[in-house]
C-alpha cells in the first residue's frame, strides 16, 4: 500500500477515486503534450545552434574583409574622405525590424534589416579619387551589418529557445516524478482501501448467513410445541391457559 508521503491525503470513496482518476489523465495528456513541445524545442535549438556555429564563421571573414576594404578606400580616397561621408550621411539608410515567430508555443524574436527609401549622397563620394573604393567598403559593410543583424537574431532566439526549454523539461519532470507517481500511489491506495471494505462486507455477510442457518438448525432440533389446535382442544375441556378460565370472580373496577 502507497506511504502517507507517497499519494495525496484523501478519503478512499469511490467518488474521489473518479476525481483522481479525472485528474491522473489530464496529467498523462499533459505529459505528453510538454514532451512534444520539448522534442520541438530541442530541435529547433539545435538547428539555430548550428546557424550561429556557420554565421560565426563567416562573420571572421567577413569582418576582415570589412576591415581590409576600409584600409584601401582610406588610401586612395584620403584620410578626410571620413570627413565627408559623415557629411553626406543625413539619416540612417539601415533600419532594424524586430518580429516575433511562433515555435511550438513560444514567441522567439527576430530580426530583420530594412533599408530606408530616402535619397542617398553616396554615390558622389569619392568623385575625385577612390570612389570605386568607397562604394566597395559601403557595399562591404552593409553585407557585414545585415550578418551581424542576423547573428543577433540567432542569438535572441537561442537564448529565448533556451529558457523555454529549461522550464518545459522541469514541467515534464515534475509530472512525470512528482505528479503521476503520487496520483497513481493516490489511485492504488483508494482501490485497496474499496477492495479491504469490499472484503470485510462480505466476510460480514457471510457470517450473518451462517448465523441464520445455525438457528434454524438449532430451532429445528427442539421439541415441537402444542399446535394450535392442541391448544384450542385444550381451552374446550377446561384444560387450557388458567388465566382465561380462572373461575375466581375480578373485583370490580369503579369508573
Amino acid at each position: 500500500m502507497a506511504s502517507q508521503q507517497g499519494r495525496l491525503p484523501v478519503v478512499p470513496t469511490v467518488t474521489v477515486l473518479a476525481v483522481i482518476q479525472g485528474r491522473l489523465a489530464g496529467a498523462s495528456r499533459g505529459h505528453a503534450l510538454l514532451k512534444k513541445k520539448a522534442d520541438a524545442l530541442t530541435v529547433q535549438f539545435r538547428a539555430i545552434l548550428k546557424k550561429i556555429y556557420h554565421a560565426k564563421e563567416k562573420l571572421g571573414a567577413q569582418m576582415k574583409g570589412s576591415y581590409f576594404a576600409l584600409t584601401e578606400a582610406k588610401y586612395a580616397a584620403g584620410e578626410r574622405v571620413a570627413l565627408t561621408i559623415r557629411d553626406n550621411v543625413a539619416n540612417a539608410q539601415v533600419r532594424v525590424r524586430a518580429t516575433a515567430d511562433n515555435v511550438a508555443g513560444v514567441r522567439v524574436p527576430k530580426f530583420q534589416v530594412g533599408y530606408q527609401d530616402n535619397e542617398s549622397h553616396m554615390e558622389l563620394t569619392g568623385l575625385g579619387k577612390g570612389g570605386q573604393q568607397v562604394q566597395a567598403c559601403r557595399k562591404t559593410y552593409l553585407e557585414t551589418m545585415e550578418l551581424l543583424v542576423e547573428l543577433a537574431s540567432l542569438q535572441t532566439a537561442f537564448l529565448t529557445l533556451d529558457e523555454a526549454l529549461k522550464t518545459t523539461n522541469r514541467r515534464v519532470n515534475a509530472l512525470e516524478n512528482v505528479v503521476k507517481p503520487k496520483l497513481e500511489n493516490t489511485v492504488a491506495y483508494i482501490k485497496g482501501e474499496l477492495d479491504e471494505l469490499e472484503r470485510e462486507e462480505f466476510f460480514r455477510l457471510k457470517k450473518v448467513q451462517a448465523k441464520k442457518k445455525r438457528d434454524l438448525a438449532a430451532k429445528a432440533k427442539r421439541p415441537n410445541h402444542q399446535t394450535n389446535t392442541d391448544v384450542a382442544k385444550s381451552v374446550a375441556e377446561g384444560k387450557g391457559n388458567p388465566m382465561l378460565l380462572n373461575d375466581q370472580n375480578d373485583e370490580d373496577l369503579l369508573f
